[in-house]
């Protein structure tokens, strides 16, 4: 299954992102996901992520048979934000834990290119 992003449509407060959705053997279909801008707001989630999560949304939707209209919540945005904290978190971890060249030691000295005596 394969989604097309075609647009969005602003009203008030809500943004509604328009997808195609394309299947092998089936008709192409035209399906929106809703989004409540107060929630990005709320969040601290960029708007510009919106079509990559409202694709993920769909994705997860038509998994489980829903039919009809899509709307990406609050809770969805929640547990965006939580896994994005937690990814920065182990890298930020993994930084810390990374071997580093003694303080002064230029690094070309540890070089496997450099030749050895004078």
């Amino acid at each position: 299954m394969e989604f097309r992003y075609m647009g969005f449509e602003q009203q008030e407060n809500a943004r509604t992102f328009r997808f195609d959705v394309v299947a092998k053997g089936e008709p192409m279909r035209h399906v929106v996901v809703i989004a409540n801008l107060a929630h990005f707001l709320a969040h601290r989630v960029g708007i510009q992520e919106g079509p990559s999560l409202c694709a993920q949304k769909l994705a997860t939707d038509l998994e489980n048979g829903v039919e009809g209209a899509h709307q990406l919540t609050e809770e969805d945005l929640r547990a965006h934000a939580a896994a994005r904290t937690l990814a920065e978190t182990r890298k930020a971890e993994s930084r810390k834990a990374a071997p580093r060249r003694p303080v002064g030691t230029p690094s070309w000295e540890n070089s496997p290119w450099r030749k050895s005596g004078p």
